[in-house]
């Protein structure tokens, strides 16, 4: 009889929150979308250029879909209407970020502006790119940098007319020549005795952390297969995560020297200014020194 009675309770409320599910779904009036299958939800449609599996999907089932990636579901804008509807009508609704692997292991646990949850700390770093690091002010400082390595390369360009060349190679040399100037301080494409890394190994980090803060990474999808690390995604940020920390101790250590042996010394880069904030003791939530090492990282990476 006892038995009877549990399987009773089971069964009601089983099928009370099947019914809560039916009920939910029909009053959120979801957008269209592919049927989902049980796990992986709708990660076999995505193939290995995510973003134009979702153009793809987007041509079927319009501007805003939804989709399932494995036990979370995903509501994909593809217009421009419906970008102004998630990035300004409807802001602070979707201002969250989602708690990725990338985040974790690349980023520092989350502390840059890019992977750093909505809070205190994300709004603070949001002025402080606004009012100190991309102020006008300090954009025309760098122009400088700008016209000096647009002059290199043209230079470069002349010695060589009349022959074959790579385009891409020497646009890319020319914006990793920017930026590292004006993030870090100096060039790291130049050969040089001092350098704590060689040209080669510096644009392979760069590109190495530019896929990995895009790879759709099973485990962020379905949690409980994350310890598994099926694509080696975690295992590929993890060491170059030790890659990272050890050039950036190197460049933090090199413009702290230098701030330390001028009285009153005047930021030349962005490294200079965010090791300047670190010291300020009026910052809401002082930024550590993963924090400096987080915000530089992602500076050379996407400026």
């Amino acid at each position: 009889m006892e038995g009877t009675t549990w399987t009773a309770v089971f069964l009601a409320t089983l099928f009370l929150l099947l019914l809560s599910k039916y009920l939910l779904q029909r009053k959120l009036n979801l957008p269209p979308g592919p049927k989902p299958w049980p796990i992986i939800g709708n990660l076999n449609l995505i193939g290995s250029l995510p973003h134009r599996s979702i153009h793809e999907l987007s041509l079927k089932y319009g501007p805003i879909m939804q989709l399932q990636f494995g036990s979370f579901p995903v509501v994909v804008g593809s217009s421009v209407e419906m970008a102004k509807v998630f990035l300004k009508t409807m802001d602070i609704n979707f201002v969250g970020r989602p708690k990725t692997a990338a985040g974790k292991y690349t980023t520092y646990n989350y502390s840059d502006i890019t992977w750093s949850p909505y809070g205190s700390y994300w709004r603070q770093a949001r002025r402080m790119c606004l009012m100190e690091l991309f102020s006008a002010k300090r954009l025309d400082s760098y122009e400088y940098i700008r016209a000096e390595e647009l002059h290199s390369i043209l230079h470069n360009l002349n010695k060589i007319s009349g022959k074959p060349i790579l385009l891409k190679d020497y646009l890319t040399t020319l914006s990793l020549n920017v930026i590292s100037r004006m993030v870090l301080g100096k060039r790291y494409l130049d050969e040089s005795e001092n350098s704590i890394v060689t040209p080669d190994e510096f644009k392979k980090m760069l590109d190495e952390l530019f896929l990995l803060n895009g790879v759709l990474n099973i485990g962020d999808s379905i949690p409980w297969l994350d310890f598994m690390d099926l694509q080696g995604y975690v295992k590929r940020m993890k060491v170059l995560s030790k890659k990272f920390d050890k050039f950036l101790e190197h460049v933090l250590d090199e413009h702290n020297a230098k701030r330390n042996a001028v009285e009153n010394y005047f930021a030349k880069d962005m490294v200079d200014v965010l090791l300047q904030l670190a010291d300020d003791p009026t910052l809401e939530i002082k930024l550590e020194r993963h924090g400096v090492k987080a915000f530089t990282q992602v500076f050379t990476l996407f400026l």
